[in-house]
């Protein structure tokens, strides 16, 4: 008589098969809306790059929502609870130990566990709180780069590598290109670190974002590693142009930063390709450079990797974030770590004329728009778990007075069931104060360039006080209190009537009707600026920013679908160019 065979329940491996193979068909159209990137690019079609990448992100929860009720129906009928998900995370494993997206898999499994259970402070037996994969399962067979090396002249090593990167429109002139690229070569990096056995490594895909195409990789000059970036645009009468070479850590940051949208290029192994972007920009975090190329879930999962790391090697205690206390937010740092943490406030100051839910889907909105290097990208986590020893007693009798419906209170831990995290910056406020005249002029510059780069990118900041914006260690100034924030289409400029008689203008409340939606670009004089000096200094820089009729016009722009260039580059750097 043959022995029976004991079989394991299936129900398990029923489910790690089900996210997997969702998980398949949204990398499918994922990596679908990304592939139409190079020909919108081609196409100068902006508002369709615009829409493509909103799709892009809407596509993650969709996906995981869909799975998440197919799951439900399984759990419902058998009875098989999370204390035995550490079987599926097992069977799971084994079904993405030969995925080129491994890592991305591990961040999709967390999300449906999440979405299922809700338990805080899970541990490692059922979702990925470590990689169990030590280095990648699986790596390409060939590298991710094409490489060029000077074995003749710049001329010839430029030729050949824009005869492989190539597009279905012509470049304007590009002798006219090669050329301003030889001249830079020779004029500034060949004389700082010479020419000896001179090579580049450029990255196979396109890296698309906004109006522009990047070239993206490594030059190479005897034991000198640079990176480099070259960006093409295109002008829809005239046709593409080389903009410039960036060969430089930092500006090369500039275009990857946690400010500007995610990038559009094809992708097959993502561990891989954020390694060689991360060997090119180490001071960037590996969750920033996730977010950068699109992965901003993942990006998510390896903040919260680096975040554990970086509690067990420090012990200094979260507190109270300097600057002045918001209305809506209640804002704290750990010292020792480059982010800010925010919560919701139980109760909002009657100023503010907007709900907790209006608050989230202004953060929501933020990520699906073109932040043009004027906007923090902020990650939303829900029931954050942090050592109770590491907790100010200032900060968390702070947190329990004004947002106690969201602070759940253990004997060793703080549960914080919805946070936003963003990297820290300097309050424009508190950095005026430090700065000299010619600081404070520059500061007061960046702060208008900011107000009108993302005007011009249909965003209204609502709320522009200093201290809403922040300043980068590149000295950019950037929005980051997104309370009020809206289409600027959906805005009413007005300009302020006269008053009829001397009482009218003596009266506490307006002598005119003020609509919801009715904003007067004058009164910003008066209230953004507590000192004449600098009202002043920003009156003479970007004065028209008081003027009602400058909004309009912007208002009728954007209403024909005109979009700005802004470039995540000093002009400076551009090359000359004679169409």
């Amino acid at each position: 008589m043959q022995e029976k065979v004991k079989v394991k329940s299936t129900i398990a491996q029923d489910i790690a098969e089900i996210i997997v193979g969702s998980f398949s068909e949204y990398r499918d159209g994922f990596k679908a809306i990304t592939a139409g990137a190079k020909r919108r690019f081609e196409n100068a079609e902006w508002v369709a790059a615009k829409q493509a990448s909103i799709e892009r992100i809407e596509l993650y929860d969709i996906f995981a929502g869909s799975v998440v009720t197919e799951i439900k129906g399984i759990l419902d009928d058998s009875g098989f609870g999370d204390d035995r998900w550490g079987e599926v995370k097992e069977a799971y494993i084994g079904l993405i130990a030969q995925r080129k997206d491994f890592d991305l898999a591990e961040t999709v499994f967390n999300t449906i566990y999440r979405k299922l259970f809700d338990r805080p402070g899970v541990g490692n037996d059922r979702i990925f709180v470590t990689s169990p994969f030590v280095k990648p399962p699986i790596t390409s067979d060939e590298p991710l780069f094409n490489s060029y090396r000077m074995d003749s002249t710049l001329w010839e090593l430029f030729d050949g590598l824009f005869a492989d990167y190539q597009f279905a429109i012509p470049y304007e002139d590009l002798t006219q290109d090669m050329t301003h690229l030889v001249e830079i070569m020779e004029s500034q990096i060949i004389p700082m670190h010479g020419s000896e056995d001179l090579s580049m490594d450029i990255l196979k895909p396109g890296f698309y974002r906004n109006k522009g195409a990047y070239l993206i990789g490594r030059m190479i000059i005897g034991s000198n590693v640079l990176p480099i970036a070259i960006p093409i645009l295109n002008y829809e009468l005239v046709g593409l142009f080389v903009d410039t070479l960036i060969y430089d850590e930092d500006d090369l940051s500039i275009i990857f930063s946690f400010t500007r949208s995610y990038f559009m290029l094809e992708c097959e192994y993502p561990m891989e390709m954020v390694q060689f972007l991360h060997s090119l920009l180490p001071a960037k975090q590996i969750s920033e450079v996730y977010s950068s190329i699109g992965f901003y879930k993942h990006g998510k999962t390896e903040f919260n990797r680096g975040f554990l790391t970086h509690m067990d090697e420090t012990d200094d205690r979260l507190q109270i974030a300097p600057g002045v206390k918001g209305l809506v937010m209640s804002v704290f740092t750990l010292p020792s770590y480059e982010v800010v943490f925010k919560v919701i406030k139980d109760k909002f100051s009657p100023t503010k004329k907007i709900t907790r839910q209006q608050v989230k889907a202004s953060y929501y909105f933020v990520k699906t728009q073109d932040r043009l290097g004027r906007m923090a990208d902020t990650q939303e986590f829900t029931n954050f778990v942090f050592p109770r020893n590491r907790f100010s007693d200032e900060l968390l009798d702070e947190l329990l007075a004004v947002a106690a419906s969201s602070i759940v209170l253990q004997e060793d831990r703080v549960i914080i069931k919805h946070l936003y995290m963003e990297r820290l910056m300097v309050p424009l406020n508190l950095y005026l104060e430090q700065q000299d005249d010619e600081g404070k002029m520059q500061a007061l510059d960046e702060y208008g360039n900011a107000i009108k780069q993302l005007a011009a990118a249909n965003i209204f900041p609502g709320d522009m006080l200093l201290k809403n914006f922040g300043v980068t260690r590149h000295r950019r100034v950037v929005f980051y209190d997104y309370d009020e924030i809206c289409f600027l289409t959906d805005v009413n400029f007005r300009k302020i009537p006269e008053a009829r008689f001397p009482e009218q203008e003596m009266a506490a409340e307006p002598w005119y009707s003020v609509g919801p939606r009715d904003v007067f670009p004058e009164e910003f004089r008066t209230f953004l600026f507590n000192s004449q000096k600098l009202k002043d200094l920003f009156s003479n820089l970007h004065g028209e920013i008081f003027d009602y009729q400058y909004w309009q016009g912007l208002q009728e722009s954007l209403k024909g679908n005109w979009m700005m260039d802004v470039f995540p580059y000093r002009r400076k750097q551009r090359f000359e160019h004679n169409p």
